[in-house]
């Protein structure tokens, strides 16, 4: 049996890593030492790269959802003959609460089985695959526990059930009772750190990992428009966080397409920089300043000393540079979508709309940066002093094009954004000459997009200068304030779009483009609300909170035509819209006079 749709999954985090569990009881993708280490079950990208299910012997439907305020995933499987409950965690650390979850968890992932009602025959299928798939591992043990070690990864399962080991893979049968309570651990440890596996009582780690997830909660109480969304999508973007950096991952997967059968299967288990500013924004408005706080500092930390050479747009989870992309040929990609890559030499692209979103997170935190650190005095001039020069230059464009570089627009109204939060900044991070060569850029450069940007023949302005071609990008103008939403040719511009590139509000991010972007259509949302059409962004908000998971859960694009969710799975920046979005409904709603009844009153799907 296959991994299935990806909307079929749900998401386990503990801080470091993710895993994923389809609707019928199997661990698909886990990756157990970081976000971007091999995995040990990839069933997701090839039938036979590993996976672990427990599951009714029987036909069966199934109801899920996560304990509250908690990443704890709980499915209740209903056949014939009863009715059976799994709890699926990534472990926390024994007594980590509040800020502290994360920092030092197991690498653990426990699974408890609880008989509800009847009797119901259950099957275990365990079938480790080392290093993506390419390792099978001699699986070893007692009764109750089977150790498989291959090269430089072990791991340790206890269950309480008979297991029986064979040909690189473990199964077991069981009968889950009304009142019976079955438990699974699975710990991983690196082959030669001289550390055992941790296999704590699995019952335990359910009750630390739910107490630690609503402690977190618990310091994130936000009170504004569509709560429940914005609360499931602030623990989606913690659960994509590597604690240790503070670094925001992108997806927990790799090389899901975003069309099936085709070849743009990039891996997103990296930390961009382009997320920066609006996982910030996310942030602060889902009532998560202390995230945001770590956030500045991870970025300040990896960019290290800014000079003359571009800036670097990727790093890996604890700021390393190089992410040189290969193909794992030997796995068939999920619904045979290859290639099937591990790293992205997106790393090596020039994209500068990178420094507009620092130097805005930089002014958003401004007064959690008073005092100043001489570092951080000197990245902001460096990033600044590059705006004033690169944003002459062509460049990969936020959409990261491997063809060719272009003068994108969007990068070139961000290069924008750098110049004018530098000279907000003023003489915090310059001299005053400093301040009037950013501002006098800072001039060039608007005058730049307005009669380059626009296009008389579309209508709009346009992806890049002197083009034809429409970009859901170019949203991003009111948003950062370069032209306000109801600018005569912004409010034209975000009609076009809409009339062009949406279909039942998804917001595909250029014509030819396979899906709508789950961003691009949050980017749609609040331009509507900034121009003061609240009721339509609020129908368009609810129309696309529907399009979210049984669970809550995005990933990047949804196909308008089938419904279907494709790309990397969950999307740390479609959550990142919904929750800004929510803001600007919240934010139009007050200048307008609180005419926001419908915003409070319906709350929608996926919470």
């Amino acid at each position: 049996m296959d991994a299935g749709r990806i909307s079929e999954h749900g998401f386990l985090a503990d801080g470091r890593t993710a895993a994923l569990v389809d609707r019928a009881g199997a661990v698909n993708w886990w990756c157990p030492a970081r976000f971007d280490g091999p995995s040990v079950f990839g069933r997701l990208l090839d039938d036979t790269a590993g996976h672990w299910s427990i599951r009714p012997e029987d036909d069966f439907t199934t109801e899920r959802s996560y304990l509250d305020d908690t990443l704890v995933l709980r499915t209740v499987f209903t056949t014939r003959t009863g009715t059976v409950a799994v709890t699926d965690a990534l472990a926390l650390a024994a007594g980590a609460r509040g800020h502290e979850i994360g920092l030092c968890s197991p690498q653990v992932l426990a699974r408890v089985v609880e008989g509800i009602s009847g009797e119901v025959p259950m099957r275990v299928e365990y079938q480790p695959r080392f290093e993506y798939g390419r390792v099978r591992a001699y699986l070893t043990g007692t009764e109750q526990t089977i150790d498989a070690v291959a090269g430089g990864s072990r791991l340790s399962l206890r269950a309480n059930v008979p297991m029986t080991c064979g040909d690189g893979a473990a199964s077991g049968r069981f009968t889950a009772r009304a009142g019976t309570t079955h438990h699974f651990t699975l710990g991983y440890a690196p082959t030669y750190d001289g550390g055992e596996p941790a296999l704590p009582d699995a019952d335990r780690v359910m009750v630390d990992t739910v107490a630690g997830w609503r402690s977190w909660a618990g310091l994130h109480d936000y009170q504004g428009h569509y709560r429940d969304q914005v609360r499931r999508s602030a623990m989606v973007v913690q659960g994509m966080t590597y604690v240790p950096s503070g670094a925001v991952v992108a997806a927990a997967t790799t090389s899901l397409p975003e069309e099936l059968g085709g070849e743009r299967n990039y891996d997103y288990r990296f930390v961009w920089v382009r997320d920066f500013s609006l996982t910030l924004q996310a942030l602060w408005l889902a009532a998560c300043p202390d995230e945001a706080n770590r956030q500045f500092a991870w970025v300040s930390r990896a960019m290290g000393m800014i000079g003359d050479e571009p800036v670097p747009i990727m790093y890996g989870v604890e700021g390393e540079r190089d992410l040189t992309e290969h193909r794992l040929d030997h796995l068939a990609g999920y619904a045979d979508s290859r290639p099937v890559l591990v790293g992205n030499d997106a790393w090596r692209q020039r994209q500068t709309d990178v420094l507009g979103e620092i130097l805005d997170a930089a002014w958003r935190m401004r007064y959690y940066l008073d005092p100043m650190s001489p570092e951080v005095r000197h990245l902001l001039h460096a990033l600044a002093d590059q705006a004033t020069v690169d944003w002459r230059r062509p460049d990969a464009g936020m959409w990261e094009a491997r063809d060719a570089e272009r003068h994108y627009l969007s990068s070139k109204v961000q290069c924008w954004t750098a110049l004018d939060r530098a000279v907000r900044f003023g003489t915090r991070i310059g001299d005053a000459a400093d301040v009037a060569r950013w501002a006098a850029a800072r001039n060039e450069v608007r005058e730049a997009v307005l009669t380059r940007g626009w296009n008389d023949r579309v209508g709009a302005y346009t992806g890049a200068f002197d083009s034809d071609e429409l970009d859901a990008s170019v949203l991003i103008m009111p948003l950062v304030g370069f032209l306000p939403a109801d600018d005569p040719r912004m409010r034209a511009t975000v009609d076009v779009v809409e009339r062009r590139l949406s279909r039942d509000g998804l917001l595909r991010r250029w014509d030819g483009d396979p899906a709508g972007f789950v961003i691009c259509s949050f980017w749609l949302v609040g331009c509507l609300a900034e121009a003061g059409e609240l009721e339509r962004a609020q129908r368009l908000f609810e129309q696309l909170a529907a399009q979210a998971n049984d669970l809550g859960l995005y990933a990047e694009q949804i196909d308008p035509a089938t419904g279907e969710q494709v790309g990397n799975f969950p999307q740390a920046f479609s959550h990142i819209g919904l929750i800004n979005a929510a803001g600007q409904i919240g934010a139009a709603a007050e200048r307008l006079g609180g005419r926001a009844g419908l915003a409070t009153a319906t709350q929608g799907r996926g919470a």
